[in-house]
């Protein structure tokens, strides 16, 4: 028998596994959505599933591959609307079907018009109880980087910053610093880890020489695609983000105006560059992400200095922003966290999702209402 429909807690308690085993996708599961699937019959789960690497097998049919029979009867609760439409691999909604579930609880309608709604609507033709809606603000989040591939034609954008507690991101002349501590960093290498790929400026890669990889232990293969934005493509060979191309991959992003031979060298070193328009002498930001979204990214973490921080918050293409408020002070000189703008510029177009501490730090997360 499957769980009665007004059992909300129980309902609640299983959908949140559900979006715990989704959320281990993410960064590892586009361009598909890191759905997650939980079946449950008689009060035990019988079968439990995520998108898996690159996006298949999906969720629900791992679950279904682990609960085999006792599939019959029981309730599935998935955190996106099982899919209707064939692709590389047939409809979950069909396979749901023939498992025999008699009831699905599903998080969110899948604006995918290849499914939005058909999935749930061919598994109500076929007499099993479908109820919509369940934690949809938490899967929203969850698969807000498939949402916006669908309806925006680009990636959920996430600005990370680090700031000072005198409102700064580093040293007169651009001089990097430490502004967080260990626990911010642990954090933040997570972020890495939950994200297709990680955007920065040529700046930022000349003056760092940055890895832009997850390096919490028995997860670097879940570093994100490094992005790096240079439009004269004077990316050095040596630098870490070329010279470690085959370990993870780096993309470059150039104007047309770039050097072919560079661009060649580049390729040849295992670099794809693309190039793109330029807006007032800058890269066009919605181009890039255009690009990135036909690449199959659904979730960008910018991480680069002021100036490509500024070009995000200012374009309005920042959906997310990570504040990390270091205890430190860095004192008369030190460089604002965006460029020729106030921080207040960014996270008051945002709604303020609350703060929490990581050891001496702050760190603080603003979305957009």
């Amino acid at each position: 028998m499957s769980q009665p429909s007004d059992s909300g807690a129980v309902d609640a308690r299983y959908m949140q596994l559900a979006l715990s085993l989704g959320r281990r996708g993410l960064g590892n599961a586009y361009p598909n959505p890191a759905v997650g699937a939980v079946i449950v019959k008689d009060g035990v789960i019988v079968g439990r599933g995520g998108t898996q690497p690159g996006g298949r097998p999906h969720a629900e049919v791992e679950a279904l591959r682990q609960a085999k029979k006792q599939a019959k009867g029981a309730t599935l609760y998935c955190t996106l609307e099982p899919c209707s439409h064939e692709g590389k691999s047939p409809p979950c909604a069909d396979a749901i079907i023939k498992a025999g579930i008699a009831r699905v609880v599903s998080a969110l309608e899948d604006p995918n018009p290849e499914v939005a709604g058909q999935g749930h609507a061919r598994m109500r033709d076929k007499g099993i109880t479908v109820d919509v809606g369940l934690m949809a603000e938490e899967a929203c989040r969850a698969h807000a980087g498939h949402i916006a591939r669908i309806q925006k034609s680009r990636p959920h954008v996430t600005l990370k910053l680090a700031v000072s507690s005198d409102g700064k991101a580093g040293l007169a002349g651009r001089k990097r610093i430490a502004i967080t501590g260990e626990e911010a960093r642990d954090r933040v290498w997570l972020m890495r880890g939950q994200s297709d790929a990680i955007l920065v400026g040529i700046g930022t890669v000349l003056s760092d020489n940055p890895q832009l990889t997850c390096r919490l232990p028995g997860l670097f293969e879940r570093s994100p695609i490094r992005v790096v934005l240079d439009a004269k493509l004077s990316v050095p060979m040596s630098v870490t983000v070329i010279s470690t191309v085959r370990d993870t991959p780096t993309w470059v992003f150039t104007s047309h105006k770039a050097s072919p031979i560079a661009e060649d060298i580049l390729q040849q070193k295992g670099v794809r560059v693309f190039r793109v328009d330029e807006t007032q002498g800058r890269l066009d930001l919605d181009e890039v992400l255009k690009i990135l979204s036909r690449e199959g990214i659904t979730r960008l973490l910018v991480e680069g200095g002021p100036t490509v921080a500024a070009a995000f918050a200012s374009a309005d293409l920042v959906d997310e922003a990570v504040l990390l408020h270091g205890a430190r002070e860095i004192g008369e000189g030190g460089i604002a966290p965006l460029e020729g703008m106030a921080l207040e510029a960014l996270t008051g177009k945002l709604t303020s999702r609350g703060s929490e501490r990581l050891g001496a730090d702050t760190l603080e997360t603003f979305e957009r209402a």
